[in-house]
């Protein structure tokens, strides 16, 4: 339970500010530096919870790579989405491929850690 109050609250943040700013829940309807400002917010937010739970000295859960995954795909359908526009979307790929880097990371190292 503490795991998902951890990871739900950078989500919370970053829907919450985009009801404010932008006047909505949907993030896919965004256009592009509002997306990345959200995108970026959500990503960090729960990176950084993901490092709060290993302060806290908590192993990784399906839960985190449920959280990551989402976060994943959200930037996969939007990144589809500008593509088919024809819209650029060099920044995004590049947060994408950066998450995928972090993910792959995050995995092997809880791989280590099990085989020790």
């Amino acid at each position: 339970m503490k795991k998902i109050l951890i990871h739900t609250v950078p989500m919370a943040i970053s829907f919450l500010w985009l009801l404010i700013v932008n006047h909505t829940f949907n993030p896919i309807s965004l256009r592009g530096p509002d997306f990345l400002k959200f995108y970026l917010m959500l990503v960090f937010g729960f990176y950084l919870s993901v490092v709060a739970l290993q302060v806290f000295k908590e192993n990784f859960s399906k839960t985190t790579v449920y959280f990551m995954i989402s976060i994943f795909l959200l930037g996969v359908i939007k990144l589809i989405k500008g593509i088919l526009l024809g819209k650029p979307v060099g920044f995004l790929i590049m947060i994408l491929v950066m998450e995928i880097i972090v993910i792959l990371f995050i995995k092997l190292s809880h791989i280590n850690q099990k085989m020790n």
